[in-house]
């Protein structure tokens, strides 16, 4: 004779609640008691019952905040919250949500499906949100998590269900890996106004400090694609040659890229690249070296986090922080003498540097430069930061000439007519 399962009745018998109170907290009506919708789930485990099985709406939402439009890595984090969703008999509804993200949870309107009689189980958090949305949820006491990188605002993820990407220490290896290539000056292309890229950006400028170098970022209030080819626009007006570049995403880097190659700079001959996120690394030409996070993963915790909190309310928040992998590719080069801080003049499509006097005191160094470039014949425009101790060396100037030397000699090589080139002094 086979064991009689338990029921309702049975929980409502051992909460020492009516049948009615199990049929609310079972349904998630967010009007029963806190402490009566433990005791219930705590009966309901006891005599190994999911109460979320008897549940009307199996629906969880998933709420983009604040973006125009669904990225590469946002469709990952879908992709892996749906799957594993569907894996456990529940459903996922996308959600596009726009807010104010300075609004006081007070003024903060919510999505319908958030807010009627028959609103959604639970919630997942991706995008752009403010701290006010999460003060709101847990306020109307729906269950939900958020990922931890893009919480714009003073928090504590610590109080939530949180998973987050280790971007810090993942935009760190990036940097210690471009200065392990010999390059010293290396840019931020990011926006620090928006939290992953403030992140990214926090690890870079430690990993600089810690060289002895100094951090430089980019100004550009922009976003994405826009973001990285204006930067570069800008960077390149303004005179800055920089041996790398660091974007903070790899839709920064695609547009980086575009700049760069309608200036006609080669990468990674000329200048070294490197993104964040590996969604589109092995897109690009030359291949993205960039810090690879995993997206479908972090989405797969996050819908796992939200169903243990409807079926647990009592747990203490869940944390979680995923690691990155730095992958490798072509567009970063090594270089084979590291200039410390000095930089090389710039023309239109050349590389000319100065002549310099070597007989001359290495700390007072004579310049003596061209009237016109010496491999197209036009005007030279130079471009040289104030000397300093550091720039002031025998090694810098040691990298400026043999610079020079090189790249006369690849120019010699494909035009064996151009003039002779004068020997130094």
């Amino acid at each position: 004779m086979s064991e009689n399962r338990a029921t309702l009745r049975d929980v409502a018998r051992l909460a020492k609640v009516s049948s009615a109170t199990v049929s609310r907290v079972a349904n998630g009506n967010p009007q029963v008691d806190p402490e009566i919708q433990s005791a219930v789930y705590a009966a309901a485990k006891e005599l190994g019952i999911d109460l979320t099985d008897t549940r009307k709406n199996r629906t969880i939402a998933f709420v983009l905040g604040n973006r125009d439009r669904v990225n590469e890595f946002q469709s990952r984090i879908l992709l892996g919250a749906e799957g594993y969703c569907a894996q456990h008999n529940w459903d996922l509804q996308f959600i596009s949500f726009r807010g104010d993200l300075s609004a006081p949870p007070a003024n903060l309107r919510l999505p319908e499906a958030l807010t009627r009689p028959n609103r959604v189980s639970g919630v997942i958090l991706s995008g752009t949100h403010s701290v006010g949305i999460l003060s709101a949820l847990r306020e109307k006491r729906i269950p939900f998590s958020v990922v931890g990188n893009n919480i714009v605002g003073e928090w504590r993820p610590e109080e939530f269900d949180c998973v987050s990407t280790d971007d810090v220490r993942g935009s760190a290896e990036v940097t210690q890996h471009l200065i392990s290539q010999g390059h010293r000056s290396i840019w931020f292309i990011g926006n620090q106004r928006l939290p992953w890229f403030a992140r990214c950006a926090q690890g870079y400028s430690q990993t600089m400090k810690e060289a002895g170098l100094e951090p430089h970022f980019s100004e550009i209030r922009s976003e994405d694609r826009e973001l990285g080819y204006l930067a570069i626009k800008s960077l390149l007006a303004s005179g800055e040659r920089p041996t790398a570049l660091f974007a903070g995403t790899d839709e920064v880097a695609s547009g980086v890229y575009q700049a760069l190659q309608e200036s006609g700079i080669l990468i990674p001959d000329d200048i070294s690249v490197a993104g964040f996120n590996d969604t589109l690394g092995e897109l690009l030409h030359p291949g993205l070296t960039t810090a690879r996070e995993f997206p479908k993963e972090l989405g797969g915790h996050l819908a796992e986090f939200t169903l243990r909190r409807i079926q647990e309310p009592g747990l203490p928040p869940q944390q979680l922080t995923i690691p990155t992998e730095l992958v490798r590719r072509e567009s970063v080069r090594r270089l084979e003498f590291a200039p410390t801080s000095a930089r090389i003049p710039v023309h239109a499509k050349c590389v000319v540097a100065p002549r310099l006097c070597l007989r001359e005191h290495p700390f007072k160094p004579k310049l003596r430069t061209r009237k016109s470039c010496s491999c197209c014949d036009a005007p030279v425009i130079f471009s040289l930061r104030k000397w300093s101790p550091r720039a002031d060396s025998w090694e810098s100037l040691l990298y400026s000439w043999l610079v020079a030397r090189k790249e006369i000699l690849h120019r010699r090589q494909r035009q064996p007519r151009l003039r002779k080139y004068r020997r130094f002094a």
